[in-house]
């Protein structure tokens, strides 16, 4: 029997890569997009891949493609909640809207989506939700601060779905982690920088500068969306679970002080089912 998953924010990037290798090894795949046509035109000619119109930030579109699923198969095996918005600017410097559009996307969507999925899965008995998260979800970072605490929010969720969803409904839950990525993702932030008025020439200028430097250089080599693709698809078959887990070497070194005690985090989780919930 083919495995089914769904995918948001799959257009692009680790979702993409992510949809693609699924599809090649005949799993069928729901990828979600803003741009349907786009997508269709460009890869509808993959064997067990379909573009769904999807957008986290709307919920009539989360559930039309759950009913569809559950329609046409009754079952969803796997739930990846990718669709993220990065952004690059200080406390100090970012209107309020924006601040918004980013939780919007990486917190109240990745929430909105696990809710619309969650009856299906547990109809089903079993399943396996995975958040993409990031190692700013572990370890803020100068003029991250708002991206990274929309990582911090979701990691704090994902955890606390952890200590109870499989026991009660059978259901893993997992953070994926990456570092930089060569995807576009890195392109449109900078390119929403340059498009709000670039580095502005002010308190913050300086940090900023440094900021976007060093990274740049760090990051010469960046892990590919294939690669983190295949974290995902080895994550998918792996008989224990991890309720967090890195997609590349410089990803756990960078993070190493926040987890190592518990790279996994399921020592963490355990301990707290034990104490909270006596399982």
């Amino acid at each position: 029997m083919q495995k089914i998953i769904c995918i948001t924010g799959a257009s692009t990037g680790i979702g993409l890569s992510t949809a693609l290798i699924f599809a090649k090894n005949d799993w069928i795949v729901y990828a979600g997009t803003r741009n349907l046509v786009r997508d269709q035109e460009l890869y509808g000619n993959q064997r067990n891949l379909n573009f769904v119109e999807m957008d986290v930030t709307k919920p009539d579109t989360l559930q039309r493609v759950i009913d569809t699923i559950e329609n046409e198969h009754g079952r969803l095996d796997v739930l990846f909640c990718n669709a993220g918005f990065g952004y690059l600017r200080s406390l100090g410097q970012a209107p309020m809207e924006d601040i918004q559009k980013v939780f919007d996307t990486n917190v109240y969507g990745v929430m909105q989506t696990i809710k619309t999925a969650l009856p299906l899965m547990r109809q089903s008995g079993y399943g396996h939700i995975v958040a993409t998260s990031s190692v700013g979800g572990l370890v803020g970072q100068p003029i991250n601060e708002i991206y990274c605490a929309s990582k911090f929010a979701l990691e704090g969720l994902i955890e606390s779905l952890a200590t109870y969803y499989k026991p009660l409904f059978n259901i893993d839950v997992t953070l994926l982690e990456p570092g930089a990525i060569a995807t576009e993702f890195n392109k449109t932030v900078l390119s929403h920088v340059s498009s709000t008025g670039g580095i502005l020439d002010d308190e913050y200028k300086e940090i900023l500068n440094a900021y976007t430097t060093t990274f740049l250089k760090r990051n010469i080599e960046p892990q590919t969306a294939d690669s983190v693709a295949e974290v995902m698809w080895d994550l998918v078959h792996m008989e224990t679970k991890p309720v967090r887990i890195r997609t590349s070497q410089r990803a756990d070194e960078f993070v190493a002080h926040k987890v190592s005690m518990d790279p996994t985090g399921l020592t963490g989780v355990l301990t707290t089912r034990k104490v909270q919930l006596n399982l």
